[in-house]
């Protein structure tokens, strides 16, 4: 009786050849595994055994196999592609902060030539907007209504006089916001002036310094004067 060779490699078989035969040559993965798919693919149906031929199935599934692989690796270009954009835009957006003013989380208010311009953020609405500004030792210098505001970020400015009408000398104050909406407290919270020096790249994506007040991320914006 003739004796027939087969060969009944299974779709984890093929696979397991392809990943061997993969790291020995050149070219993108995904190109080196279609290739070499297709030959076992080929010879695995020479030599299959025409009493138990690979059915349908199993070659649709081994197809679709491949497929995911190459799918996965243009995605990933794709995705990579797509970072690089983001990070030259980045970088473009943030180079073009230099020299800008822009307010950040923080409390500290500089006063020199007679003015000073601070920010704020409201959780809410307001009905009345209140600013204290205090000297280096605690005392209150100035008590500052803004009137209504809305929900966000709002800016002022300190012409530099105190309460009793006298001439601040130039230095840094801090400053407190209060917020109310009928009787209830609204959450408000103090940004600070800074001016971008110079930007710097991080791992963590840029940083914007600020000279005194230090370096922020990009994201910690809150406005851009």
């Amino acid at each position: 009786m003739a004796t027939v060779n087969s060969t009944t490699n299974s779709g984890s078989d093929v696979f397991a050849a392809l990943g061997a035969s993969t790291k020995k040559s050149g070219g993108s993965q995904a190109d080196q595994i279609q290739d070499r798919f297709l030959t076992l693919l080929v010879t695995q149906l020479k030599n299959q055994d025409p009493l138990n031929p690979m059915d349908n199935a199993q070659m649709t599934s081994q197809l679709a196999q491949i497929n995911t692989i190459s799918g996965i690796e243009k995605l990933n270009t794709t995705l990579s592609q797509m970072l690089g954009v983001y990070n030259e835009g980045q970088a473009m957006q943030a180079a073009g902060m230099v020299g800008k003013y822009v307010l950040v989380a923080g409390n500290s208010l500089p006063l020199a030539g007679g003015q000073a311009i601070g920010g704020a953020t409201l959780a809410g609405p307001a009905d009345q907007v209140t600013i204290s500004i205090y000297d280096s030792a605690g005392n209150l210098v100035q008590s500052q209504k803004l009137g209504a505001a809305e929900a966000g970020n709002l800016n002022f400015t300190w012409d530099g006089k105190k309460s009793d009408g006298s001439k601040a000398a130039d230095g840094t104050y801090t400053f407190k916001v209060a917020a109310v909406r009928g009787n209830d407290k609204v959450e408000a919270s103090a940004l600070q002036l800074g001016m971008v020096n110079a930007v710097v790249r991080s791992k963590d994506g840029f940083l914007l310094d600020l000279g005194p007040q230090g370096t922020m991320a990009f994201k910690d914006v809150q406005q851009i004067l």
